[in-house]
């Protein structure tokens, strides 16, 4: 990967500070240099459920698109956060929530983005998020943070093949899992799944192509928490939504089974429905998404090893 493509995400960050007394707020943009896709510490994971931590924010605007993690735009709540990159960890914390506790208040945020020059413990946060905890003229806060272990999505597992992608070079990006994840699989037509490598700008990739599809893209969460679903099609540019919930995220009414720490086996696939890529709304846009479709069967097995 060029260092070209990975600093296309923090082009589009400004990050917004108060200069000793001064009441007015500067915009600064970072340069190439710090953006370079170094190779991430060895033992770089995004921050642990349960486990709180200090730290300090700040806050920035996205100005087009979702961020490193390559969403096709922020969350349409506009609550969401970049991470430094030990707890960015090359995109291993893409996906996941963290509750973030400020002077005013606490906000659930959707990690969408790296800060390429925070330290550990300083995050930012979007503009809206801030001003959820704080007063922005304040323009950096203490706060503690801790993530969140199962939270609710807006909808199901949605899938993006990213442009260029054939039946020789396979790139998928997958959305609304809830817990970061540890691994994704993929099966094109009998066989066994294989696992598919994750790049630091949050897609996962077969370099060698996974053939033409369609595909059954099986996923497993850092808490265990594994999905599948069918019917992916080799659709580059497409959000596919399809009716499976990762976790425990499916709706109260459906008919999800309880979590057991028996293996798992592939659950029925499911087939997803295509849809455009929408244009990716401001980050201060607040507006809800469809809960979807009922989920399929989600069980759990046990969490894969982290770092020691």
């Amino acid at each position: 990967m060029t260092v070209e493509q990975a600093s296309e995400g923090f082009w589009r960050r400004y990050r917004w500070a108060v200069a000793g007394a001064a009441t007015g707020l500067a915009a600064v943009v970072g340069t190439a240099l710090v953006v370079q896709a170094a190779a991430a510490p060895a033992c770089a994971a995004p921050p642990v459920g349960g486990v709180a931590h200090s730290g300090k924010a700040t806050f920035y605007t996205l100005t087009a698109e979702g961020g490193n993690c390559s969403y096709p735009g922020p969350p349409a709540d506009g609550l969401f956060v970049a991470l430094g990159p030990s707890e960015y960890g090359a995109a291993a914390a893409c996906g996941g929530y963290l509750d973030v506790t400020g002077p005013k208040g606490k906000v659930r945020v959707k990690v969408t983005d790296q800060c390429p020059e925070c330290e550990p413990g300083h995050i930012d946060l979007s503009a809206k998020a801030f001003a959820k905890i704080a007063d922005p003229v304040q323009g950096i806060v203490p706060v503690t943070y801790r993530a969140v272990v199962d939270p609710p999505v807006p909808g199901p597992i949605s899938f993006r093949v990213k442009e260029g992608a054939s039946r020789y070079w396979f790139a998928v990006l997958v959305d609304n899992h809830a817990n970061p994840l540890s691994t994704v699989e993929i099966n094109s037509g009998g066989g066994a799944f294989r696992k598919l490598q994750r790049a630091d700008y949050n897609y996962w990739l077969a370099e060698s192509g996974a053939g033409a599809g369609p595909f059954t893209i099986r996923i497993t969460d850092v808490h265990g928490y594994r999905a599948t679903a069918g019917g992916v099609t080799l659709t580059p540019g497409k959000v596919q939504k399809t009716k499976v919930y990762a976790g425990s995220t499916a709706p109260k009414s459906s008919a999800a089974s309880t979590p057991t720490s028996a293996k798992p086996s592939p659950t029925a696939a499911a087939s997803p429905t295509l849809i455009p890529a929408a244009t990716p709304p401001p980050a201060v846009r607040d507006e809800g998404a469809g809960a979807g479709a009922a989920p399929t069967t989600v069980v759990i097995t046990p969490p894969p090893p982290g770092c020691g």
